[in-house]
């Protein structure tokens, strides 16, 4: 069995052997590196490639947000798991606009963790629940200030079926196999959904698919 290959980056020893513990104990992943500042977390996945980078938000040097970015611009197939003691919203959005595949907090329960960083090598959404009612909280504020605008006419029946399979977490390769076309294929054909929907992030691209009912929320 193929498991999941994961960094850890954090400036505190001590929560990084914490985690360490938590997720060596599972059969599924091992534990590849540690990094204690941002910059760090950058050349580490750029030299260790790992399936999933579990970021804290606050270190020196970089920041999680700022090394969460570079990762994702650089290494779009690593996927971040963000890990914080911070709840306030701004943090979450802060990290998904990044790229982040979700967000778990530190006080949250081992099997959250554990969850969040399989979720994450899915390619798929994972928001602790507090966190995840932020983001619809947010989304509802920003729809009834006219905010969200509904904009998904001239979407083909091809780009749709993406869209739906992406909001579901499907990766890219997943989606090439699904469908029977290339992985480049799929590449653009989500570059033309973003623009068309005048979308920026995968958690604005799974929002829009949640309000037209394309997926269950």
């Amino acid at each position: 069995m193929s498991r999941i290959r994961v960094l850890l980056a954090d400036d505190h020893t001590v929560v990084r052997e914490g985690v360490r513990v938590i997720l060596t104990a599972q059969p599924d992943i091992e534990v590849v590196g540690e990094a204690a500042t941002g910059r760090e977390a950058v050349d580490l996945s750029r030299r260790l490639k790992p399936d999933v980078v579990v970021m804290d938000v606050s270190m020196p040097d970089l920041n999680g947000i700022e090394a969460t970015r570079v990762i994702k611009q650089e290494m779009p197939e690593i996927n971040v798991l963000g890990l914080t003691m911070h709840e306030d919203e701004a943090y979450v959005f802060q990290l998904l606009k990044a790229g982040a595949s979700g967000y778990v907090l530190k006080r949250a329960a081992a099997h959250d963790l554990v969850e969040g960083v399989r979720a994450a090598s899915r390619g798929e959404a994972f928001l602790y629940p507090s966190v995840a009612k932020a983001v619809v909280e947010d989304y509802l504020r920003r729809l009834e200030s006219g905010g969200e605008r509904e904009k998904y006419d001239g979407l083909t029946e091809r780009e749709r079926e993406i869209l739906t399979l992406v909001a579901e977490g499907f990766t890219n390769q997943q989606i090439a196999e699904k469908l029977y076309i290339s992985v480049k294929t799929v590449q653009t054909h989500r570059a033309h959904i973003m623009e068309k929907l005048g979308l920026h992030d995968r958690a604005e691209l799974v929002r829009y698919a949640i309000r037209k009912g394309l997926i269950e929320p």
